[in-house]
């Protein structure tokens, strides 16, 4: 009988449902997408062991050298650099130079072993598509949002600007790069970085220096190479072990390293605490989609409670042929918790069907991984919550009804 009532009002319903369907779909999309991003965000690098850098907070180095956010004050020495690589459990070391920029982007200087050794994700490696890593002085590597957003291709011409920003910064424009390589969508800061060797960064500070161009020098690019461009610094350096098991002793070497005051971070602890500071907005973005969720719900209350006007002859003839005031009131909950269960099915299809569309995008432009898979422990909590509340909310229309007298019933007011 209830679901009868409500296909003679399937219209009205039907609204209210994919309102409900909609709300259910959301909720679930940001608990997914939250948890996609935190997956993502840990996993902005991966296969490194330790990243070395001047001594600070763990998260400001995190920042610079996987985020390129910031501007690292203090770069660490050569020297040190050498040092460091030269330890037994070492079986690898990329060193990272920042401070200039590209029309807002950073620039990255480093070796051509950045492009083997740098992992992220499930440990994917960067794939340059199309062309090839750097080799010569004047050459660099895009990420992909640099090339999309500049229409940059093999073979483009780009000059570096001093310093970070986007605007105000004099540009090295006696020295311009080619490039040589566009790196594959990863959804990481990859994405936004142009690569160049750390002998192109030396090569067009030559004739700088305090951060401004020396007065009446001025060295051409056909000439840098008569020149030491051996970096004297740099920001930091990511390492790989021969054994996971040494990375505490080549931490605590790092961070007692006598010629310089060092830090080595562990990139997953790192990450995991710079995460934990985001915590509000999760919570932030969480609760608006429990909102949503609750105006849905209100909608539906809204739709049954107005149907009754329309409906007091209906429910007084069923009480006038035997039905109790339970009755009444059962019948106008299953009502609406028919709908409220009918949202939450549609809900799930939709965003299984949104997922299925969506999640290559997500993967591929901003490291979201977002599988479309049936609902887990935690979500069948919050849909657990969300029924339990739905039903609260189908027993308000109920207990109208229940109050309606008979007679009021039969007998209307105009």
């Amino acid at each position: 009988m209830a679901a009868r009532s409500a296909w003679n009002r399937r219209l009205a319903l039907g609204m209210t449902l994919a309102a409900v369907a909609a709300s259910v779909a959301l909720l679930l999309g940001v608990e997914r997408v939250r948890e996609g991003a935190r997956q993502g965000f840990s996993q902005s690098v991966s296969g490194i062991d330790l990243i070395v850098g001047p001594r600070t907070s763990p998260t400001q180095v995190i920042l610079y050298a996987v985020f390129r956010m910031g501007d690292p004050m203090a770069g660490m020495r050569w020297s040190s650099y050498e040092g460091v690589a030269r330890h037994p459990a070492v079986a690898w070391t990329v060193p990272l130079s920042l401070g200039d920029s590209h029309h807002g982007f950073p620039v990255l200087a480093t070796t051509r072993d950045y492009f083997s050794r740098f992992r992220y994700g499930e440990s994917r490696p960067l794939a340059i598509a199309p062309g090839r890593a750097f080799e010569t002085t004047f050459e660099a590597v895009v990420g992909s949002e640099v090339a999309a957003r500049l229409g940059y291709r093999t073979g483009s011409s780009i000059l570096i600007t001093h310093g970070m920003g986007d605007s105000g910064l004099a540009e090295h424009g006696d020295k311009p790069f080619a490039v040589t390589g566009v790196l594959a969508p990863t959804g990481t800061p990859v994405d936004r970085t142009v690569h160049i060797g750390l002998d192109g960064l030396e090569a067009i500070h030559l004739d700088w220096q305090g951060g401004a161009p020396m007065p009446g020098v001025r060295i051409p690019a056909d000439q840098v190479r008569k020149f030491d461009l051996q970096p004297k610094a740099i920001t930091a350096m990511l390492v790989g072990l021969e054994s996971r098991a040494a990375v505490f002793a080549v931490q605590r070497f790092v961070n007692e390293y006598p010629s310089e005051a060092l830090v080595g971070v562990l990139p997953g602890v790192a990450l995991d605490e710079l995460w934990e500071t985001l915590e509000t907005a999760q919570r932030a973005l969480l609760a608006v989609s429990a909102l949503v969720v609750v105006v849905g719900l209100l909608g539906l209350v809204a739709v049954i409670l107005a149907s009754l006007g329309e409906r007091r002859r209906e429910l007084a003839i069923l009480r006038s042929v035997g039905a109790s005031p339970s009755d009444v009131l059962v019948l106008l909950t299953l009502e609406g918790l028919w709908v409220m269960l009918s949202g939450v099915l549609l809900g799930l299809a939709l965003l299984y069907l949104a997922t299925a569309l969506l999640a290559p995008l997500a993967q591929a432009h901003y490291g979201i991984a977002v599988a479309a898979r049936w609902v887990q422990t935690g979500e069948l909590r919050l849909l657990g919550a969300v029924i339990a509340a739905g039903v609260v909310a189908s027993l308000l229309p109920g207990l109208r009804a229940y109050r309606l007298s008979l007679a009021d019933g039969l007998s209307p007011r105009s």
